[in-house]
């Protein structure tokens, strides 16, 4: 074991909140490390329905400030990361016979738009049921009362807006350790004093770190596991399931939030990547986090509820492009409506087990900068710093500007598609200038992948170059993105692979093991 590094903060969990606490962490002068047992964002952030919005559901609950909270995280994410948060129109379609009738959704529409005062996004409208009829004919027209149009946001890949967290981190200084599980959490004199990590090589590694944050989202039980003191029980997540299908016959040009008519509860139907998303659920769950799969039960729920509203989809199982599940890390609660659990995130300190270790309970994709400031804000008092104010709120994550520039640097590349360019900017933002730079220094590297000239070769290299890629499914699904695609990118992963292989130096029996290993990956998000 190697002599143990000193940080001010070790954070457990790259996902969302863990990648935004050490953003601020770091540029707030604190020296970070940041762990997480897999690759950043393979967990709980990359089951969302990938929107940015104000959790209109959450007034039923009377939760004004975790709504007032969200819809202001959403203009500042407009502001900050425009590259990769977009507005998204949705439309709420209200039938006889809902539990929510066209008054209570207009007086929450109403309280939506005075709750975001000085939004990016226009206000509210509604529509009789004949006007929605019309703009959406595949809408099913018996019973249908009335509907209201909103705007919220989409970050189509949360997965990146987790990775210029990360990218962002490090440039404060901050080191990221993906692919690293912490085995043990130590502490001498009731305080935390270290932790140990074994890498992706298998040893152990050693950290001496004066606090720990445990950003672990549904394993955050377990991390409490390996720490110097039992904890009582603080996760009881819910699972959310979403399928991707094509585009079918009736298919809306907007979002919809459609009440089911099995349980009444929400769910989306969105456009997204040129598909549809459609979800979610939210069940109890108690199994196996690492092993979470979307269920038969809550595919026919899903693919019912869909072709219940619009009926002339007539979509089935063999409509389904893949299907990706998770748990939700909300708070234990042993009864009660799975809806009804708060959504508001807790920042838990652990004085039961040891001064320095902060447990993060719940949270949204949404309001992820803010509980990163509160978590660091409660760090500082608790550990009687003088910190800086936090500069997240108006500072661009790395990809926002530079984005004209990175497209006259694609264009002059005069390989890719204009539907590739655009990829490339919505994927990268501005870094897409540093792609084409690399593509420029290796005719190879200019060379496109697949039929549609949309993937660049030198993207490849420099997932793994710049963003801490690790495994072919690192670069395919959480990089490039290309694993979302409708047939999960699987034509160009033969190539991807060669390409990978020769950056990283894998042998021909590593880039077989690489290759299979990405096809399992894909090949668990189908449904069968």
């Amino acid at each position: 074991m190697c002599a143990a590094q000193q940080y001010d903060l070790a954070v457990i969990g790259a996902g969302i909140n863990g990648a935004g606490i050490a953003r601020d962490a770091a540029l707030r002068g604190l020296k970070v490390i940041i762990f997480d047992k897999n690759d950043m964002c393979s967990g709980c952030s990359a089951i969302s329905s990938r929107l940015v919005h104000g959790g209109l559901r959450y007034l039923e609950y009377g939760e004004i400030p975790l709504v007032y909270e969200s819809l202001h995280e959403r203009r500042y994410l407009r502001l900050t990361a425009p590259h990769l948060v977009e507005p998204l129109r949705i439309t709420i379609p209200i039938y006889a016979g809902a539990r929510r009738g066209p008054l209570l959704i207009r007086l929450g529409m109403l309280a939506y738009d005075l709750l975001s005062l000085r939004k990016t996004v226009p206000n509210h409208e509604m529509l009789s049921g004949a006007k929605m009829h019309a703009a959406e004919p595949g809408l099913r027209a018996e019973g249908l009362r009335a509907a209201a149009r909103y705007y919220d946001a989409q970050v189509k890949f949360a997965e990146r807006l987790v990775l210029e967290n990360l990218l962002a981190a490090r440039s404060a200084g901050a080191v990221i350790r993906t692919h690293s599980e912490v085995t043990h959490i130590a502490a001498a004199n009731g305080a935390i004093t270290s932790l140990t990590y074994r890498d992706a090589e298998g040893s152990e590694q050693e950290v001496a770190t004066k606090a720990v944050v445990n950003a672990a989202g549904p394993w955050v039980d377990r991390v409490l596991a390996v720490a110097p003191k039992a904890s009582h029980r603080l996760i009881g997540g819910t699972k959310g399931s979403h399928i991707i299908v094509g585009r079918f016959e009736g298919a809306p040009k907007d979002a919809f939030y459609v009440e089911a008519a099995a349980d009444g509860r929400p769910f989306f139907i969105i456009p997204w990547n040129d598909q549809y998303l459609i979800g979610t659920t939210d069940i109890r769950y108690d199994e196996d986090l690492d092993e979470i799969r979307a269920s038969g039960a809550e595919v026919d729920y899903l693919l019912d509820e869909t072709n219940r509203v619009f009926p002339h989809a007539s979509l089935s199982r063999e409509d389904i492009h893949y299907a990706y599940a998770g748990v939700r890390p909300l708070p234990f609660k042993e009864a009660g409506p799975e809806s009804a659990i708060t959504r508001r995130h807790i920042i838990k300190v652990n004085k039961d087990v040891a001064n320095g270790l902060i447990s993060i309970i719940g949270g949204k994709l949404t309001t992820y900068r803010n509980l990163a400031e509160q978590t660091v804000d409660k760090l500082a008092k608790l550990q009687h710093l003088r910190l800086p104010p936090c500069r997240t709120r108006d500072t661009d994550l790395p990809g926002a500007w530079g984005i004209d520039r990175a497209r006259e640097r694609l264009l002059a590349l005069g390989t890719l598609s204009d539907a590739g360019i655009e990829r490339l900017l919505q994927i990268y933002g501005g870094r897409a200038a540093a792609i084409a730079d690399l593509a420029g220094t290796d005719s190879g590297l200019a060379d496109t992948l697949g039929d549609e000239h949309r993937v660049l070769s030198a993207e490849v290299v420099f997932v793994l170059r710049e963003e801490f890629a690790v495994t072919l499914t690192d670069v395919v699904f959480r990089r490039m993105m290309i694993g979302f695609d409708a047939d999960q990118g699987a034509q160009m992963y033969s190539e991807v692979a060669a390409i990978a292989a020769k950056e990283a130096g894998w042998s021909p029996e590593q880039q077989a093991q690489q290759l299979d290993g990405l096809t399992k990956y894909a090949q668990s998000l189908r449904v069968g």
